[in-house]
């Protein structure tokens, strides 16, 4: 799995029991997947030049230890699927310090057209791109 993501807790994103809140892990993971949607080929300049984006059709999480402030993590990604026109991969979020797996996500995103507001086919070497990254990795989820 590749690193798609590093970053500190800061104590604004801590709640009040002092562990980071859930929006925080969801705004983390949403970094890393555009990290890895980047990688394949789905940069900004290609969703706007050509009318697409990528919607989230499905999300679970699995919370494994809590992050508190000043800890450092790493997301590590992995594309699990690749079909014509839905991609669906997970992360995994690490405690960088430590190495223990904070939090597990796994996405469905699906591709589309924006203009027409319907789901259409990837680039056929984007989907290419994507099943290259396929490793077999279990999430568990």
């Amino acid at each position: 799995m590749e690193v798609t993501y590093r970053g500190t807790v800061y104590p604004w994103h801590c709640d009040h029991m002092g562990h980071m809140n859930v929006m925080w892990y969801v705004g983390k993971f949403d970094e890393a997947t555009w990290q890895l949607v980047s990688g394949i080929g789905l940069t900004a300049d290609y969703l706007r030049s050509n009318d697409r984006g990528m919607v989230a059709v499905d999300q679970r999480i699995s919370y494994r230890r809590e992050l508190c402030a000043g800890d450092t993590v790493l997301v590590r990604s992995t594309v699990l699927e690749a079909r014509s026109k839905v991609i669906r991969f997970c992360h995994q979020m690490e405690n960088a310090a430590t190495g223990e797996v904070s939090a597990i996500t796994v996405l469905t995103g699906v591709h589309i057209d924006t203009v027409k507001r319907r789901s259409c086919d990837l680039p056929e070497e984007y989907v290419a791109r994507a099943r290259d990254l396929i490793v077999g990795f279990d999430p568990g989820i």
